[in-house]
């Protein structure tokens, strides 16, 4: 089965990683519960350094609509405007000390990205799709949500089942619509040096 968002990769990868795309158009399905608990599960079993874990999820599904559109208003307005729609939200946390140790942890983002990119890949795996969102607005989230010192708000995502891109405003639906593309591997891609390609 073929989408205009399946990536067309130069060497061969799992299709799932083809398959994965971030949609602006959600259909009004509601994601089962038990759907919702594997996708977490897999980020549950993410790699982190020292095993530390140090991501913290808040989500809100549309059958709780004032949870809903709480975490929506913790989002910045262009995300609002589409992931109103979505039948799930999470904002996505991240411990910034070390639990063993209390020192600083430089690497919670990073973690917490691994742990996203195990989300993506479940719910591909179940027809879902997954966007991720840079766009939050931190100081809001803390406060709706209670969230204690030494706790960040970093990211926020959106989960549910696509729908027809004709239903968004005209630039929306044009990134809805265009073949994804990535750098090629020789410009990320180096040896030896900083800039010398491998291979």
């Amino acid at each position: 089965m073929s989408h205009p968002k399946y990536g067309k990769p130069d060497h061969p990868v799992h299709s799932l990683i083809t398959q994965r795309w971030s949609p602006y158009a959600y259909s009004n399905k509601m994601v089962a519960q038990e759907d919702l608990l594997s996708l977490f599960e897999a980020a549950r079993w993410a790699p982190s350094s020292y095993n530390e874990q140090p991501w913290v999820f808040l989500i809100a599904t549309k059958d709780q609509p004032a949870e809903h559109e709480k975490l929506l208003a913790c989002l910045v307005e262009s995300n609002q405007a589409w992931a109103k729609n979505a039948p799930v939200l999470v904002l996505a946390c991240i411990r910034n000390t070390f639990s063993r140790k209390g020192t600083p942890n430089p690497v919670a983002a990073h973690d917490l990205g691994l742990a996203a990119g195990n989300i993506c890949l479940e719910a591909t795996s179940r027809g879902l799709q997954v966007h991720q969102m840079a766009g939050i607005v931190p100081d809001r989230a803390r406060v709706a949500f209670n969230i204690p010192d030494g706790v960040q708000p970093f990211t926020a995502m959106s989960i549910g089942y696509a729908a027809d891109p004709a239903t968004l405003p005209d630039q929306v639906r044009l990134q809805e619509t265009t073949p994804r593309t990535r750098k090629p591997l020789s410009e990320i891609l180096h040896t030896g040096k900083f800039g010398q390609q491998w291979a």
